[in-house]
C-alpha cells in the first residue's frame, strides 16, 4: 500500500513475538525479536508453525516480509491473520489472508486496523523462512499544534491516545474507524472534529468529511430530502458539528457553500415536529449502542438533540444571513420548551437534553446529568455526557469519569480508544494485549447489537472526547466570537496543580499555563496571537 503526500508510510518493528501451538495455547511473549523467522512443521526441534508478533500499538496498514528459504524449494501457503487484539489475531476471519508464496518474494498482507498479526503454515509438510518482518502504518504527516499536559499522567495519556485515534482514522476523509466501515458517519464526525480542532485546527479533512456526506445524502435522493446515513440524529449532528466548526474557525465562504442544504435539511426536520413539540422524526432512529431496543430513552435522547440542533441551526442562519430560516429556527425551540419528555435513566439522553435546553416532566430534578456513575455510558455519547456535566459546574466529576471510564480501557491495553466499552466488562476480564486464557475476553466476549465481539472497531474516532473536552475546559480557552478572534480564559483544575498546553485558531496557537497557588487560587499565563482578544475571568 502507497500513497502520495500528504500521507506517509511508516515501517514499524514488532515489540514482542510468541509462538503459539495451537489457537488456544501461546507460549510466553519474548522482547528478543529475531530478524529472521522459521516457520516449520515437520523438523524435529523447529520453532514451531506459528508466530504472533504484537507490534505495540494500534496501525492502519498491514505487515510485510520476505520469504527466505522454502523447503526444497517448493512454494508454501501462508496465512496472514491480523487483529487489534491477540484473540482477534489468533481466531482471524476478519481481515485473513492465505498467500502462495515462493523463496525471495516480497510479501504485503493487509490493509486494515491491527496491532498483532499471526503468521501460519496453511498446510503440513512444509517449512519457510521469513526475513525483514515488520509492519507498515499508513497516517496523514501532521503537525500536532494543539497539546496538553498537566500533574496528573494518566489524564495526560488519555490525551494523547484520544488524539492518535482520530489521527489514524483521518485518512482520505475522517472514517468512522479503521478496521471496518471506513467511511464517513455524520454522528462520528461531532467528538472527532472536536478533536481534530483541538490538535490539528482548521484542516480541510473536516469540511470534506462534512462535504461528502451531504453530497452522498443528496445524490441517493435527489428528489427529496432524506436523512444522513439513514439516521435522523446523523442530519442533526451535522448541523450541530457545522456550528461548532464556525464557532472555532470563523469564516463565512464555507458556511455560504451549506446554505442550499440547509434549506433542504431544516424544513424536513420542522415537518417531524408535531403541534404539542413532540419530535417525531423517522427512519432509524439510532441514538447510541446502549439504547437500540429503548424507544423511551431513545425519544428522549432524540427530543434534546433536535433542541441542540435547532440552537446550533439558528445561529448559522444568523450568520449566513438567513434571517427567515433563523427565525423559523427559534419559533420551532419554543415549540420544543412547551414539550416535557417522560423521565430516563440514560445518562446519555439526560445529557442530549440538557444540552437542549429541554426540561422534563420530572423536573425539578436534582440529580440531573452530573451526579450519575457511569452506568451504561457509552464512548460516542460520553463526550455529549462530559459536555452536559461541564455546563452543570461538575468539573471534578467529569475527570474522574475520564480517569475511570477511558482509563479502564487504557489498562486493558488500549492504544486508541474503542467503539463500544462498558465499565461492567472490567472485572474479571484479560486485555487486548493477554493471551486468552480461560477468563472472560474483553474483545471476543463483549459488545452491544451487530458489531459486537471481535467484529467491534477498537480504533473509533467518536469514542475520542475526552481529548477535545480536557483542552476546551482545563486549559479553559473558549471562542467567544466566531474564529477565535474574541477567547475567554477560564480554566477548571478541579485538584490538579498545574495544566498547560496550545489551542490552535486561525490566527494563531494560544498558548497557556495555569498553576494552583497555596491559597487555592489559579495563576494563567497566557500568550495569545496579537489578533486575539483575551478576556480572563
Amino acid at each position: 500500500m502507497s500513497r502520495s503526500p500528504p500521507f506517509t508510510e511508516q515501517s514499524i518493528l514488532p515489540t514482542r513475538v510468541a509462538w503459539p501451538k495451537s489457537r488456544g495455547t501461546v507460549s510466553a511473549f519474548t522482547p528478543s525479536i529475531p530478524t529472521r523467522l522459521h516457520l516449520d512443521s515437520i523438523t524435529p526441534g523447529a520453532t514451531g508453525r506459528t508466530v504472533l508478533l504484537d507490534f505495540g500499538k494500534e496501525l492502519f496498514g498491514g505487515v510485510r516480509f520476505e520469504v527466505g528459504a522454502v523447503a526444497s524449494g517448493h512454494r508454501a501457503r501462508l496465512r496472514v491473520r491480523l487483529g487489534e487484539s491477540i484473540s482477534e489475531a489468533l481466531v482471524g476471519g476478519f481481515a485473513e489472508r492465505t498467500l502462495d508464496v515462493r523463496s525471495g518474494q516480497s510479501v504485503d498482507g493487509g490493509v486494515t486496523g491491527f496491532r498483532f498479526a499471526c503468521i501460519d503454515l496453511a498446510e503440513e509438510a512444509t517449512s519457510a523462512e521469513l526475513t525483514g518482518l515488520r509492519a507498515y502504518c499508513v497516517t496523514r504527516d501532521l503537525e500536532y499544534r494543539g497539546a496538553f499536559r498537566c500533574d496528573d499522567e494518566r489524564l495526560n495519556r488519555i490525551w494523547d491516545v484520544g488524539v492518535y485515534t482520530v489521527h489514524l482514522c483521518m485518512q482520505e476523509l475522517l472514517w468512522d474507524g479503521v478496521k471496518r466501515g471506513r467511511s464517513v458517519w455524520a454522528g462520528d464526525l461531532y467528538p472527532a472534529a472536536a478533536v481534530v480542532a483541538a490538535v490539528f485546527g482548521d484542516h480541510s479533512v473536516v469540511r470534506d468529511s462534512l462535504d461528502h456526506v451531504r453530497d452522498r445524502t443528496l445524490a441517493g435522493n435527489p428528489a427529496e430530502p432524506d436523512w444522513m446515513n439513514g439516521i435522523p440524529a446523523y442530519s442533526l449532528w451535522w448541523v450541530i458539528t457545522q456550528d461548532e466548526w464556525y464557532r472555532h474557525h470563523g469564516g463565512t465562504t464555507y458556511l455560504a457553500g451549506q446554505r442550499e442544504y440547509l434549506h433542504r435539511l431544516l424544513p424536513l426536520v420542522f415537518d417531524h415536529i408535531d403541534a404539542r413539540g413532540r419530535e417525531r422524526l423517522d427512519g432509524w432512529r439510532f441514538l447510541d449502542w446502549a439504547s437500540v431496543g429503548d424507544a423511551a430513552t431513545v425519544h428522549c435522547g432524540y427530543q434534546g438533540l433536535t433542541a441542540w440542533a435547532l440552537r446550533s441551526a439558528a445561529r448559522l442562519c444568523a450568520a449566513a444571513g438567513e434571517d427567515e430560516l433563523r427565525d423559523r429556527c427559534t419559533a420551532t425551540l419554543g415549540s420544543l420548551a412547551r414539550y416535557r419528555p417522560s423521565t430516563t435513566r440514560s445518562e446519555q439522553a439526560r445529557a442530549l437534553m440538557a444540552l437542549g435546553g429541554v426540561a422534563r416532566s420530572d423536573e425539578p430534578d436534582r440529580e440531573g446529568p452530573t451526579r450519575r456513575p457511569a452506568v451504561g455510558l457509552t464512548p460516542f455519547l460520553g463526550y455529549a455526557v462530559l459536555e452536559a456535566r461541564a455546563a452543570a459546574g461538575d468539573y471534578a466529576g467529569c475527570l474522574d469519569l475520564i480517569r475511570a471510564y477511558w482509563g479502564a480501557m487504557i489498562d486493558l491495553g488500549a492504544t486508541t480508544f474503542w467503539e463500544d466499552f462498558d465499565l461492567g466488562w472490567v472485572s474479571g476480564s484479560t486485555g487486548i494485549d493477554v493471551v486468552p486464557d480461560g477468563r472472560r475476553d474483553v474483545h471476543a466476549d463483549f459488545g452491544r447489537c451487530t458489531n459486537s465481539g471481535l467484529s467491534q472497531s477498537l480504533c473509533h474516532g467518536w469514542s475520542a472526547g475526552p481529548t477535545a473536552w480536557l483542552s476546551r475546559h482545563v486549559l479553559g480557552v473558549r471562542p467567544v466570537e466566531p474564529g477565535h478572534r474574541v477567547v475567554r480564559v477560564r480554566p477548571h483544575l478541579e485538584g490538579l496543580r498545574w495544566a498547560e498546553g496550545a489551542v490552535p485558531t486561525p490566527s494563531g496557537v494560544i498558548r497557556v499555563r495555569h498553576e494552583r497557588r497555596a491559597d487555592g487560587s489559579i495563576a494563567s499565563a497566557v500568550d495569545a496571537p496579537h489578533k486575539v482578544q483575551v478576556i480572563r475571568s
